[in-house]
């Protein structure tokens, strides 16, 4: 087991990415801190069943510090301590530049990237104490490459990349290391919106000819936060196929 006995946090856990993430984890041998606006119940009692970890939940707005900052405390006291972060949670609200709204681009700016800022804040500061950690934001390969029509979610997760870089740097002489993964189109609820056309005209640009799925990119979040990795940070992986080659 690659995690055996360490604690991760995963904001965004309720479905996709997130649930993928907290199920292979939770099947390595940590114990789960489970954060989502929506319910994450049902998901806290499937791996608690299926794999004896201790698993908690809670439901906390990454975008209200003061929400974050008295959550984690409270996993920490009742986990012992915070061993792995993935700053996993993100929206989208797409429109051209013309048309979208100065709400649609905060809200995703607010979500997307002010919400890791805060929970690496707050989070990183007690690994920072125990000297060791992880963390690992879920960017995407629309902040390297951009997409039309997602000016405001290629701009968050652009600026989640350089969260990532400034933040390694910062965290690098406490032990505790920064990295990123920026996923392509992974079959998930987002994808899912799209027609059959729009998959096959997708899949046309991909080398590997097929949209991912939640578990590739947890097995890279597994790689990433386990000690396989030990002398990474700063980094930024793609798990898109080759899509943004």
């Amino acid at each position: 087991m690659f995690l055996k006995d360490k604690v991760a946090l995963i904001t965004g856990a309720a479905g996709g990415i997130g649930a993928a993430i907290a199920r292979l984890f939770a099947s390595e041998g940590a114990d789960l801190v489970l954060w989502d606006l929506a319910p994450v119940e049902s998901l806290k009692a499937e791996l608690t069943a299926a794999t004896g970890r201790k698993v908690i939940g809670a439901a906390v707005d990454i975008t209200d510090p003061d929400g974050v900052e008295q959550a984690g405390r409270e996993a920490e006291a009742e986990l012992g301590r915070i061993d792995i972060l993935v700053n996993n949670a993100g929206i989208t609200r797409d429109n051209i530049i013309f048309r979208m709204k100065p709400e649609e681009w905060e809200l995703v700016l607010k979500v997307n990237l002010f919400g890791p800022f805060n929970c690496t804040k707050i989070v990183g500061k007690m690994m920072a104490k125990k000297r060791a950690g992880s963390i690992i934001n879920i960017s995407s390969v629309i902040g390297l490459r951009g997409n039309a029509g997602q000016a405001n979610y290629g701009a968050s997760k652009a600026g989640l990349i350089g969260l990532t870089k400034s933040s390694a740097r910062e965290l690098a002489r406490f032990g505790v290391r920064v990295n990123a993964l920026a996923p392509g189109y992974i079959q998930t609820a987002m994808t899912d919106k799209l027609t059959p056309e729009q998959k096959s005209e997708i899949q046309k640009q991909i080398p590997l000819a097929a949209l991912g799925t939640s578990e590739d990119v947890a097995k890279a979040a597994l790689f990433l936060s386990s000690a396989l990795s030990g002398y990474i940070t700063g980094e930024v992986i793609r798990v898109d196929g080759g899509f943004a080659m």
